[in-house]
């Protein structure tokens, strides 16, 4: 078997860099005009545009993982820039169901004879995915869905997965150091995620997880699993109908009321992202529906993802700072989650929070929704020194998605009322100013202190300064070898005057022959030519402003 997978990821990796041959020579000729030579070429929007939609057509033709990987790609803004997300955010994962025969086969190895297992199993499917499908049943009178992984597709994505990681020392040729370090981070965590999310029990296990975490909520329907019928390749699970979610027509002339809907969706995401730590991470429309009362329905929770308590404990400072404009601490949080590096321009990041905060508030100084704030940010990561751990990635793909739906069911959503409302509900502003008063009794203490320690010690340092006995270390940053390219200038202007004054020398006592002056000429050249681009500016992708309202309007758009 492991054989067989080698064979078959030898003549995918071939598939695979032939498919993607077109956009390797695009890249090699940003780095090399001319292949071999020449300088660097400028790579502006459009050129982005047109890329991505060929990496799109790429990634559709190479199949159920490379959808996947897109789709995960899609939410990573760390490593592509802003025109390849807005392209793979259309990634969808839909691809023509398995014929009934092998998917027969999958349920009789895992649950025996079909017409055993259930009362009636209806052979059309009612959805088809990459990695599985859903057909209807019925179990002991009720009526169930059946989310069956599709044939094959192990070995499949097994040999997917050695090609991708053959795949990164050719693509690390063509990204920064940065982006290649999370994109070896995020082949990692893609090769976890896909496996997780063909392992069946493991979402029917998060499943009854989040279907607990709400059991009190009459707002939402979650499906109940049936244990007896699922397996690591069957999940089978309480059928649920409903209306799309993004169908307002339809809820409309059921009167049900859209900016409750909104309310209740906002909410329940805050609670699985800040109170339970794990939670359903593909809340498109077409895995949201609502009933005639008016709950929402949940589907497949084959993706989702799990926050640890310090992640959750920021997510909640990162709100509560931009609920109330705090520039200071949006930046601490962010560098605290470790998605901004401590050694970036505050000031510059902080222009930028103001900037989209500022242009996202719009013209009613109450009203900035997150995902403009979110679009923003993304959109200066490629440029800026910022990361996106992977679970923090995916939460913002889901509230950025979330929020998307909340507007369409809503156009006058306000996201940031919504969320403070609840974290004022669940005491969180409270707890927050606890914390404060503590943090400030014990500045308070540590002041108290040093009103007593340092003057003694100052007192000190005078004694030595009078005595001539103080010393002082200094040591000098140097964060763009400023130091260093001066020093490689002096060398360079050192070998070219040497240089120069041979030649006139040479030229002026041969006399007779030039070829010495000629050779000392020579010699010259190349630390003068080193001089000289020593001295030209660093060309590549600058830092600009992408967050304005104009690019904003322009990016929705060109989606519609």
């Amino acid at each position: 078997m492991v054989t067989l997978v080698n064979l078959r990821a030898y003549w995918r990796f071939f598939v695979v860099i032939r498919q993607f041959f077109p956009l390797i020579v695009a890249y090699s000729r940003d780095r090399r005009k001319y292949l071999l030579f020449g300088g660097s070429r400028q790579v502006d929007p459009e050129t982005r545009s047109r890329r991505a939609e060929i990496l799109l057509d790429s990634l559709l033709t190479l199949g159920p993982t490379f959808i996947k990987l897109g789709q995960l790609l899609s939410t990573r803004p760390d490593i592509l820039p802003a025109e390849y997300i807005d392209v793979l955010s259309s990634l969808q994962d839909d691809v023509p169901p398995a014929p009934w025969d092998e998917s027969k086969t999958v349920i009789e190895d895992e649950l025996g004879p079909v017409d055993e297992a259930f009362d009636d199993f209806d052979r059309e499917p009612i959805s088809g995915a990459s990695l599985g499908q859903v057909y209807t049943a019925k179990h002991e009178g009720d009526p169930v869905a059946v989310k069956i992984r599709r044939p094959g597709i192990e070995d499949l994505v097994e040999a997917d997965l050695r090609v991708i990681r053959w795949s990164l020392p050719i693509v690390r040729r063509f990204i920064g150091q940065g982006r290649a370090f999370s994109l070896e981070n995020l082949a990692d965590e893609f090769a976890k995620t896909i496996r997780q999310e063909m392992n069946y029990s493991r979402e029917k296990r998060i499943l009854a997880e989040i279907r607990d975490n709400f059991a009190d909520n009459r707002q939402i329907r979650i499906p109940n699993p049936i244990d007896e019928r699922s397996g690591p390749r069957v999940l089978t699970m309480e059928y649920l109908p409903g209306t799309k979610i993004n169908d307002v027509e339809e809820l409309d002339r059921k009167g049900i009321d859209r900016t409750e809907l909104a309310t209740t969706l906002q909410r329940v995401y805050l609670q699985m992202i800040v109170d339970d730590g794990v939670f359903h991470a593909d809340p498109h429309p077409g895995n949201l529906a609502v009933d005639d009362s008016g709950r929402i329905i949940f589907y497949d929770f084959g993706m989702s993802g799990t926050v640890d308590p310090f992640i959750q404990d920021k997510i909640i400072d990162f709100y509560l700072a931009v609920a109330n404009q705090n520039i200071d601490a949006i930046l601490d949080t962010l560098i605290e989650m470790g998605t901004l590096s401590p050694e970036a321009d505050r000031q510059v990041m902080g222009d930028v929070m103001e900037l989209a905060i500022a242009d996202a508030r719009g013209e009613d100084i109450e009203q900035y929704r997150v995902q403009q704030i979110i679009e923003q940010v993304e959109s200066t990561i490629y440029e800026f020194p910022l990361r996106l751990p992977r679970n923090l990635a995916l939460v913002l793909r889901v509230a950025t998605v979330v929020e998307g739906v909340c507007v369409t069911l809503d156009p006058e959503f306000d996201f940031i009322s919504v969320a403070t409302d609840y974290l004022q509900d669940e005491g969180y502003y409270e707890q927050t100013a606890r914390e404060f008063v503590e943090r400030g009794g014990e500045q308070l203490q540590e002041t108290t202190r040093a009103l007593f320690e340092v003057p003694p010690k100052l007192d000190s340092a005078l004694d030595r300064v009078e005595n001539e006995n103080l010393t002082v270390n200094v040591r000098l940053e140097d964060e763009n070898d400023v130091l260093s390219r001066l020093a490689r200038r002096i060398v360079y202007g050192l070998f070219v005057a040497v240089g120069a004054l041979s030649t006139s020398i040479l030229y002026a006592f041969e006399g007779a022959s030039v070829v010495p002056a000629a050779v000392a000429a020579a010699l010259t050249i190349p630390p003068l030519v080193a001089l000289y681009r020593s001295f030209r500016r660093q060309r590549g992708i600058r830092a600009k402003p992408q967050f304005t309202r104009q690019s904003m309007r322009e990016r929705r758009d060109g989606r519609e």
